[in-house]
């Protein structure tokens, strides 16, 4: 048997190594802090750009898709039509958003690696995995139907509003 002076030493050492254990991990808890802000930034900070399949339209989203910037090509105004024009729109910022959203998530892809999850330290808790809501998915390029009617696409710009001072009543 061990007398109290032995005892003391032991629990004294037990202590030491506790605190050393829990020194230790609370360093590897603020470094993966550091780590989280700094993914973070980089996912908040991710900005996509596409330009549409027929080359009319370039736009630039923020990390949430978000329009920032939109270019037009020059001759988008006269080779194409509103319906046209608006579907390039359409694909370009889906395009965009889509390249925003790869780019924050492979900055925050490194960290949800060998992260352990509460029932790997806790036998039958809840997996926060499951608590955790995943980002919704974007949606595929969107392409609508061809206009009804198409020589009233091939005309658009020949359209001439009504007039009250015209006689006939076409």
């Amino acid at each position: 048997m061990t007398g109290p002076d032995g005892r003391k030493a032991e629990l004294e050492a037990r202590n030491a190594a506790m605190r050393e254990q829990v020194s230790s991990m609370l360093e590897g808890l603020q470094r993966q802090t550091a780590q989280l802000q700094e993914a973070q930034a980089s996912a908040l900070a991710a900005t996509g750009e596409a330009t549409s399949p027929d080359g009319l339209v370039t736009i630039r989203v923020n990390a949430a898709g978000v329009v920032t910037d939109t270019t037009l090509s020059p001759s988008a105004l006269r080779s194409s039509t509103p319906e046209k024009l608006a579907r390039s729109f359409t694909q370009a910022a889906q395009a965009a958003a889509r390249d925003a959203r790869t780019k924050a998530d492979a900055a925050v892809a490194p960290l949800q690696e060998n992260v352990p999850d509460l029932p790997d330290l806790f036998p039958n808790a809840p997996s926060l995995a499951q608590l955790i809501p995943s980002a919704p998915e974007l949606p595929e390029p969107n392409t609508p139907p061809a206009a009804s009617n198409p020589s009233a696409e091939e005309d658009w710009d020949d359209f001439e509003p009504r007039s009250r001072f015209r006689k006939d009543r076409w």
